[in-house]
């Protein structure tokens, strides 16, 4: 398997299990308060404002490092 394929699916991976587990928070949460969880455009803003961060900090992650091959 090259470089590239494994990123891919460790990328995959980590992301997925980072949505499952905000989801069973968001879940968890609602079976505690007995109410269906009720995200607001608003909340979906700050969530996707943080996600587009995230990515960018990940994205700079190899900026301004030498290249080395191995």
């Amino acid at each position: 398997m090259n470089w590239k394929t494994q990123t891919l699916l460790i990328g995959t991976g980590v992301g997925a299990v980072t949505g499952a587990l905000a989801a069973m928070l968001l879940v968890k949460h609602a079976e505690q308060t007995q109410t269906p969880p009720h995200i607001t455009a608003n909340d979906g803003v700050k969530i996707g404002m943080g996600a587009i961060g995230l990515v960018r900090m990940i994205a700079d992650l190899g900026k301004n490092k030498p290249i080395t091959s191995g």
